[in-house]
């Protein structure tokens, strides 16, 4: 029976992928000398928020998804930031490997609000590891499962995730809207002669009275 053991060395902006992808370097470590074959290994990765303290700035920025700072204590909780998977080549003793964690800067999604509230730092995250192992068997493979209690702890400079949004979305980011808000926003555009979307955005928050400097 094999024994695993895994830890993330850092995560790091993946320049040169199809789409937005970090990736986190992994130490794998098998303990009774087993000889692996490869494994299908999947991961939940996690954000744990209440592991960091905040800034007055960053604490409006996360209004929304965890309410005033006084409910804090109830609502400041882990969450899944993705699913991801690699398959792990054969090996005897220890391994490195580049898991893809490919991303999303879609402001619908709970961690890109939260990554993009946040201004310096680290991101506390937790990768939660399973999947299936390939060993030798008696006759042949053997095939084994990765303990559900299998994880491994790190954290992400912010840096590395602004870094990634610079590299695959350079000064502009991506808001989801409706087909009624899109129609009433081109109308307004078009009839003022305004040029791009940002404008017709920047013009209505003008009219409402915010600060846009």
């Amino acid at each position: 029976m094999s024994e695993l053991a895994f830890s993330v060395r850092h995560v790091v902006a993946e320049p040169y992928a199809a789409a937005p992808q970090l990736t986190a370097k992994l130490h794998i470590e098998e303990t009774t000398r087993a000889v692996i074959h490869a494994i299908a290994l999947r991961c939940q990765v996690q954000i744990e928020p209440q592991r960091r303290g905040y800034t007055p700035e960053e604490t409006t920025g996360l209004t929304d998804q965890f309410g005033t700072r006084d409910r804090w204590s109830t609502t400041l909780k882990p969450f899944q930031w993705m699913q991801c998977g690699v398959m792990v080549q054969g090996f005897t003793g220890a391994a490195d490997v580049d898991m893809p964690l490919p991303v999303t800067y879609d402001f619908e999604v709970t961690a890109s609000k939260y990554l993009h509230s946040l201004r310096g730092g680290d991101v506390p995250l937790i990768f939660l590891f399973s999947g299936t192992v390939f060993t030798r068997g008696l006759n042949g493979f053997g095939v084994e499962r990765v303990p559900w209690d299998r994880e491994a702890r790190q954290k992400m400079p912010v840096a590395v995730w602004k870094e990634l949004v610079e590299l695959y979305f350079p000064g502009s980011g991506w808001l989801r809207l409706d087909h009624d808000t899109i129609a009433a926003l081109s109308h307004y555009k078009s009839t003022r002669g305004l040029m791009t979307w940002n404008e017709a955005l920047w013009s209505l928050l003008v009219k409402a009275g915010e600060s846009v400097g």
